[in-house]
């Protein structure tokens, strides 16, 4: 094939296609940057846009808040930025605001530490509505550049096609770090992939599982990859929930005998219990698996380290009522709760502590799963629901912040502790689950069905001394993106740097 330099390129393009071009281009140019309406009927009342945007506060590195009007009630949409300084700029196409990104973060820098002022009007066919004005608190902390997650059906009924991503927050990119079809050998059976994790929000060392056809748990260690199979002959399992230790070569897990039951009636649509699960510990340098807990009579489970390397929190259930333990758990899980728990751990020896209890959840008849310490030690974040491990299907399901210095060798309760107001960042009568802090723990990121009910959304609140802000769901380039993507976002993870490894070089590892 022959190439023709860009130089030459311009001898074989038409003056009537330049000129088209350009005409296009400033035709899109006026389209994006519209002229506000002379005159205006007052809503008094902040714009309905989607998502919702109004009064909240960002990072100085997000990407456009685009947003839009309802299109069954509006024609037109039309919003005018300010800038602390006085720079304005008007962006709408349709009902759409779809801001360009260096402009965008132009904007943030000029309001970094201040705040941008939002103008919206939209048209009711010959009328126009002006909305009351909104602001956009900009903070000098940013958020971890990147975030990772699975995108599934939210059914799990068949395997269908999944995938684990990972997204630039300061934009709009988005690539693959692996998918269940470029390895599965076997149609009938499929393929899984899940429980993506990293060492210190970093990608050299890192890992993620694959489950049924080519089954095992592909390890990055310090950039080389392995394929290895946690499965013991004293384990349940191989390994599931991971959570790496922050200073050494250490992976905690737990390992599970799972099921799931799908509900007719019962609004939280999808049961996913254990029947059994316990914690172990694997040496990523050795490929050796050592128990951690194993009560036979008890579960464990969502095992994660405090920043510092000296503490494994984790939950584990209360034993059922003496009625009900030889019952079918089928009939029972309703029942099944969880508390918080630690162990110290020496890094040198392997050796963990004695249990600690920490929080009691099941004293208020509440069961708390997913725990995590904030990068300071000063914070701990967790899933509160009813009952059960699987709060990413309750509806009752909130996020707690409670302040560790209110621990101190007693276990917490609803009644002993003080928990923070996350009024602004819960949703009232729908899931939120899967917690996690940025690396600077200036920011919270949660996965909720506040949208729908059905499908798991990215949202993120800002944190800031035991105070957090309205949250606000992830951006996308398309603010109609999120209604019309039939996958959830799941187990969503910050990073601070991307995965470079291909999805190809990872393939590789499941020829060997």
């Amino acid at each position: 094939m022959k190439f023709i330099h860009k130089k030459t390129m311009k001898r074989y393009i038409s003056p009537w296609f330049q000129f088209l071009t350009t005409a296009l281009l400033l035709l899109s140019a006026c389209a994006n940057h519209p002229d506000v309406p002379s005159s205006a009927k007052e809503a008094q009342c902040l714009p309905p846009i989607f998502p919702d945007y109004c009064n909240i506060t960002a990072p100085c590195n997000i990407a456009p808040l685009n947003f839009m009007l309802p299109a069954d009630e509006y024609e037109t949409c039309v919003a005018r930025f300010t800038t602390p300084d006085g720079q304005q700029q008007t962006y709408g196409n349709g009902v759409k605001v779809q801001i360009p990104e260096s402009e965008w973060h132009d904007m943030l820098g000029a309001s970094k530490g201040k705040s941008m002022k939002v103008e919206v009007w939209g048209q009711k066919g010959d009328e126009w509505l002006s909305f009351n004005p909104f602001e956009i608190y900009v903070v000098e902390e940013p958020i971890d550049e990147y975030v990772s997650y699975r995108l599934i059906e939210p059914s799990y009924v068949a395997w269908g096609f999944m995938e684990i991503a990972q997204r630039n927050l300061s934009s709009f990119e988005e690539t693959q770090i692996f998918n269940n079809e470029i390895t599965s050998n076997d149609i009938k059976k499929g393929q899984c992939i899940n429980c993506h994790s990293y060492q210190n929000y970093k990608t050299d060392n890192m890992l993620f599982h694959v489950r049924l056809s080519n089954a095992g748990t592909v390890i990055v260690n310090d950039g080389k990859i392995s394929r290895v199979n946690l499965k013991r002959d004293y384990t349940i399992s191989s390994g599931v929930y991971p959570s790496w230790h922050p200073n050494a070569k250490l992976v905690a897990f737990s390992t599970n005998r799972t099921r799931q039951v799908f509900h007719s009636l019962n609004l939280n649509k999808i049961e996913v219990f254990d029947e059994a699960s316990d914690l172990i510990l694997y040496d990523v340098e050795t490929d050796s698996v050592s128990i951690v807990s194993n009560d036979s009579t008890l579960l464990e489970v969502y095992p994660t380290w405090s920043p510092d390397g000296k503490y494994l929190y984790y939950c584990k259930s209360v034993p059922l009522p003496e009625e009900m333990r030889d019952k079918d758990i089928r009939t029972t899980y309703p029942k099944v709760q969880y508390n918080l728990y630690r162990r110290s751990f020496d890094v040198k020896t392997h050796n963990f502590g004695d249990e600690e209890l920490v929080y009691d959840a099941a004293s208020a008849d509440k069961s708390v799963t997913l725990p995590r310490i904030s990068p300071d030690g000063r914070y701990l974040l967790f899933a509160l629901g009813q009952y059960g491990c699987f709060h990413s299907r309750h509806r009752d399901a909130d996020i707690v912040c409670i302040p560790m210095e209110q621990y101190t060798g007693t276990a917490l309760t609803a009644e002993t502790s003080s928990a923070l107001d996350l009024t602004l960042l819960n949703s009232k009568d729908y899931s939120d689950s899967y917690p996690s802090w940025s690396s600077n723990g200036h920011w919270i990121m949660v996965a909720s069905r506040r949208l729908d009910d059905n499908y798991s959304r990215i949202f993120f609140a800002y944190f800031n001394n035991g105070k957090v802000s309205k949250a606000f769901l992830m951006p996308q380039e398309d603010p109609e993106t999120n209604t019309f993507l039939f996958k959830s976002y799941n187990r969503p993870e910050f990073m601070v740097e991307p995965v470079r490894i291909s999805v190809e070089e990872f393939s590789r590892v499941f020829d060997k």
